[in-house]
């Protein structure tokens, strides 16, 4: 086998975990095969890892193939039961000094800067008192958890040095990325907070070196769908086209989950669709008891890759109404692009976080916890919009949605690397 020239490494939380960021991997490793990369990696964690961690995931039979070229990795832990937590990240560190080591010019993107960044930095730091690792390039991309998870918390729990480190680690990095807007302004003011207790200056470096990089999403998986197999995969669930509203994410109260339910079962729009609620993840058993009697409501935990496009096109709406909880933000909202692409029926969402920048003007929006505006927003969904009102919002939000293709998010994210290593000769 010859030498690789240039490689990308993509260190993530990859499939099969139920998460945006697992998509955005796949997609830039599939664009980077395209852009001159002959070795695409994707360094993520043992099976067992994931399972043990309670993440929500999906049927491992659903998830589609990577193209011949994208190789996805899976290092074992080092260590025996006496470094229980840091085993698997040792493991992760490990296979990415080896790959930073050999010679090859690699582009490194980490995404959720703990532990992923971490292992990176450890591993290049190793690297390079070897002598080598001088032709890697790291980007970090901070996720909104990254923020609300550990500076925030950090801060708030008077536990300010974790809140630090991780704005230390994020800014050691040759680029530093947010998914979106709303994310780099949540990490200039939780920077505020830091050296505010810290006497760091961490906000003034954020606001002139942080950039955003949205999500890049394969749009040719959404655009063109056959009819014919949309309908298929319709009837294999019993479903009817614009027959029914979809919910499809992790099954969180943070999703607003609890708010769709609620509103659809006040809604007129009950008499005349159903409620298919689509995901797993930790609070599905909460979920599935408060809409238990109610025959319109299906939940489905086996949807894969394939069939949520064809799901998203045979919709009469798609609702996403997420709402800002300690835990979790949302910080772009990935779904609902998805959703716009399939030229399905209207998306209904909030105005929470990063979601206006993934929607624009085409969406129904709604205030977030609101459950009254969200059955009349399904009701105006359903009932009020014409076929041609339909068609004319299908035609603006899929138009609008296309400026997030990944082709065209990798190209700017790479060209971005470029300017931030000019920047710093």
């Amino acid at each position: 086998m010859s030498r690789p020239t240039r490689r990308l490494v993509i260190v993530v939380r990859a499939d099969p975990v139920i998460c945006g960021h697992s998509g955005e991997a796949r997609n830039l490793a599939e664009v980077a095969l395209t852009r001159g990369f002959d070795d695409v990696r994707i360094v993520t964690w043992p099976l067992t890892a994931l399972q043990a961690a309670g993440l929500p995931l999906k049927p491992l039979d659903s998830i589609l193939p990577y193209s011949p070229g994208i190789t996805v990795e899976r290092p074992e832990p080092i260590g025996d039961y006496r470094v229980p937590d840091g085993r698997y990240t040792l493991g992760l560190t490990s296979r990415l000094f080896e790959l930073f080591s050999d010679g090859v010019p690699t582009v490194c993107i980490s995404m959720y800067l703990t532990p992923h960044t971490n292992a990176v930095l450890e591993a290049l730091h190793g690297a390079r008192a070897s002598g080598a690792g001088f032709d890697v390039r790291t980007v970090a991309k901070a996720v909104g958890s990254d923020i609300t998870n550990i500076v925030r918390t950090g801060i708030a729990e008077g536990r300010a040095g974790a809140a630090a480190f991780l704005l230390t680690t994020f800014l050691a990095n040759d680029a530093c990325v947010a998914v979106s807007e709303y994310t780099r302004d949540l990490i200039v003011e939780s920077a505020l907070q830091v050296d505010a207790v810290c006497g760091t200056r961490f906000a003034e470096e954020c606001a002139a070196r942080v950039t955003v990089s949205y999500p890049p999403i394969d749009t040719s998986a959404y655009v063109g769908l056959d009819p014919a197999a949309v309908d298929a995969a319709l009837a294999r669930r019993g479903l009817r086209r614009d027959g029914y509203v979809l919910f499809l994410s992790r099954v969180t109260l943070a999703k607003g989950v609890d708010d769709l339910i609620a509103a659809y079962q006040a809604s007129a729009a009950r008499d005349h669709v159903g409620l298919v609620i689509a995901g797993t993840g930790p609070e599905l058993p909460q979920l599935r008891a408060q809409a238990a009697g109610d025959d319109r409501i299906v939940f489905l935990t086996d949807v894969g890759d394939e069939e949520k496009p064809l799901l998203m096109a045979g919709s009469a709406a798609f609702a996403l109404p997420s709402k800002p909880r300690p835990e979790f933000v949302e910080t772009f909202g990935i779904a609902l692009v998805e959703a716009m692409l399939s030229g399905g029926g209207p998306v209904i969402t909030t105005t929470t976080g990063g979601i206006p920048e993934s929607v624009g003007d085409t969406a129904i929006e709604i205030g977030a916890g609101d459950p009254a505006g969200l059955a009349a927003a399904l009701d105006r969904a359903v009932l009020e919009m014409t076929p041609q009102d339909r068609r004319a919002a299908a035609l603006r939000a899929r138009e609008y949605a296309m400026r997030f293709d990944r082709a065209r998010v990798f190209d700017q994210l790479i060209d971005g690397l470029a300017g931030a290593m000019d920047g710093a000769a």
